[in-house]
């Protein structure tokens, strides 16, 4: 089954409720810019595009199923929010460089897409990435397959251009019930060369 196809599924499936933002986003979004372009890749329902054009940014979202495009459209228009949602691929090509204040990036993951991610903000531009690890504490934590998961410190390594504001991969350190687990984040902000 193609990936549109699979994606598709889940959000026909999906309830009508309003999706949330990635927590490091929501604790972390009085890092934002006052204005600028953002971006939510691999959006899904749209939490994280939502709560960006909340906060006065011209929004795009980009997800490759159709279906959860018009339910963020929809959603957004509902909202008196405006997102420019866009049913495509998510490729490299697709980003640019120099294009965008803001980017978020939650629950996806796709290794080859860090250096056109970095090349995609603005100097001084944020990029907030919340994703699955691979050192879980439970086994329903997110995929299962390898590929799509995040090792200990990745994140880090995979964005070496960017300073780091924040950052987070608990794993299984102290007690397990208690802060994001099964997930590693990263705020880093892009420094002009």
């Amino acid at each position: 089954m193609d990936a549109r196809v699979k994606w598709d599924r889940i959000y026909n499936k999906a309830g009508s409720n309003k999706p949330t933002a990635c927590s490091s986003l929501i604790e972390y979004q009085y890092l934002l810019p006052q204005s600028g372009e953002a971006l939510d890749l691999a959006c899904g329902l749209g939490g994280n595009a939502l709560l960006l054009a909340q906060c006065g940014l011209q929004t795009t979202a980009i997800d490759i199923s159709p279906v959860a495009i018009g339910k963020l459209q929809r959603l957004a228009t509902d909202s008196g929010l405006t997102v420019n949602a866009v049913a495509q691929s998510v490729t490299a090509d697709s980003l640019g460089a120099n294009r965008y204040d803001v980017i978020t990036v939650s629950n996806y993951f796709d290794r080859e897409l860090a250096p056109a991610i970095s090349a995609a903000l603005k100097p001084d531009g944020l990029l907030f990435y919340q994703t699955f690890v691979n050192d879980k504490t439970g086994p329903d934590a997110g995929p299962s397959n390898p590929e799509f998961l995040l090792k200990p410190n990745e994140l880090l390594r995979l964005f070496p251009a960017l300073s780091i504001v924040v950052y987070s991969d608990l794993g299984r350190v102290g007690d397990t019930t208690a802060g994001l687990r099964n997930q590693s984040f990263l705020v880093g902000r892009s420094v002009a060369g």
